[in-house]
């Protein structure tokens, strides 16, 4: 449901950009030359990434879709449930845990990244072409979450920011 009077119903991006193809064709196209390029990260990483980015946003619209490509590719669901708890224990392999600290940090905190925060993705052996695949995956990503948010598609990541922002406000005032 969406806060669109001309579209209250729809329930997802893909409706939204049914309706209005010309709004999301650079998306898209980003997203398409983004997925159908060669990249040091596998198509797995990759999709795991834009679902991590998604589950961070809390944008249940996105991180279902991505959830359901990543049941395609055979990745085991219960490290979902790893990442929101734990990167370093999640079972995902090693190379990918900086990129993913990564990755929260940019979608959380972007304006906090550092070349502390890139110096363990280099280290751990990954290149800069590995570095801007993951900046350009976790950009679209948090583009798309803030478009579903923005437009009321995904209310309940919309209300849980919200609820957030409250929290955060209330113990800066009770501090």
């Amino acid at each position: 449901m969406s806060y669109l009077p001309s579209s209250p119903d729809l329930e997802n991006i893909a409706g939204l950009l049914a309706k209005y193809p010309r709004r999301g064709i650079l998306l898209f196209k980003l997203m398409e030359e983004i997925k159908g390029c060669f990249s040091p990260l596998s198509k797995g990483m990759r999709e795991l990434i834009m679902f991590y980015t998604s589950d961070l946003n809390h944008s249940e619209s996105c991180y279902k879709a991505n959830k359901s490509l990543c049941k395609e590719l055979n990745i085991d669901e219960s490290i979902y449930a790893q990442l929101k708890v734990d990167i370093e224990s999640a079972k995902v392999d090693e190379k990918l845990k900086p990129i993913l600290r990564f990755v929260k940090k940019l979608t959380l905190t972007p304006d906090q990244i550092t070349q502390a925060d890139i110096n363990p993705i280099y280290e751990i052996g990954w290149d800069e072409h590995a570095l801007l695949d993951t900046v350009r995956l976790c950009a679209v990503m948090n583009c798309m979450n803030r478009l579903t948010m923005g437009i009321g598609i995904d209310k309940k990541a919309t209300e849980s920011k919200q609820k957030q922002t409250t929290i955060k406000s209330t113990a800066v005032y009770h501090s």
